[in-house]
């Protein structure tokens, strides 16, 4: 395993956190504020890089941190090691209510591709990279879809999702769905946009003028409610922007 063999536990429903249990030495890398409690013996190090390649240069982590902020990400990271003797915890969160979803990257293929917010942290070991999406459609249309991230590796990686997730199977077929609404995918998985068909569908449909198409065989994570999505309601009704403040 090139990957810390780290420990853990989902607590809580609608609003979760992940818990990792960390043996001496072992590392969990994570996105800067993701971080809700640690216990006592637990250091903690803002890095450049996500440390998956020691042998790693400067300008190798300089190289992969601008792809970062190009990206949108921070240029740095937080590790977290345990220090002492004896198993300790940290714990995440992210910033919104949904869920957490535990992913074993040895039984995906060794890789995953996710919307670039859906990152919360991993095992040491495990390489998080942006992926710039080949397709010109998907680069020009797919707004959230143009820039997502890759993670590679063999350990566990974990990722937050706004409302309820799900996970699709599939085994040839085509899956279209709001750009938004995609979490993850694993490798195996093709992906694009495509213009919705019909100028009343367009205009009138409510779901956007575009939808991302997957489509091969492989795992594809799937959120019922995107931040994007809860974010337009709220400012919507805020009184503050003439919204309304009561029910109608």
């Amino acid at each position: 395993m090139r990957s810390d063999e780290i420990d853990y536990r989902i607590i809580g429903h609608s609003m979760q956190m992940v818990e990792i249990g960390l043996d001496q030495d072992e590392t969990v890398i994570a996105e800067a504020g993701a971080m809700n409690y640690m216990e006592d013996g637990i250091n903690f190090e803002t890095k450049m890089g996500d440390g998956s390649d020691a042998n790693q240069g400067f300008m190798g982590k300089l190289f992969s941190a601008g792809k970062r902020m190009i990206g949108g990400e921070s240029l740095f990271m937080t590790h977290f090691t345990n220090q002492v003797k004896g198993k300790r915890q940290v714990a995440f969160a992210a910033p919104f209510p949904g869920s957490i979803i535990p992913v074993n990257l040895a039984e995906v293929g060794n890789e995953i591709t996710c919307q670039k917010d859906s990152f919360l942290c991993a095992a040491l070991g495990t390489k998080v990279d942006i992926a710039f999406n080949r397709r010109l459609g998907s680069g020009f249309f797919g707004g959230e879809g143009f820039i997502l991230e890759r993670l590679q590796g063999d350990g566990l990686a974990f990722l937050h999702a706004g409302g309820t997730v799900i996970e699709k199977k599939l085994t040839g077929e085509t899956l279209r769905l709001d750009t938004g609404c995609l979490v993850a995918f694993s490798r195996g998985i093709e992906y694009d946009i495509e213009m919705t068909r019909g100028l009343k569908s367009m205009f009138f449909g409510g779901e956007g003028l575009f939808m991302a198409t997957l489509s091969g065989h492989g795992s594809v994570w799937l959120q019922s409610l995107p931040f994007s999505r809860l974010a337009d309601r709220i400012l919507a009704h805020a009184p503050s922007t003439g919204g309304s403040n009561q029910g109608e």
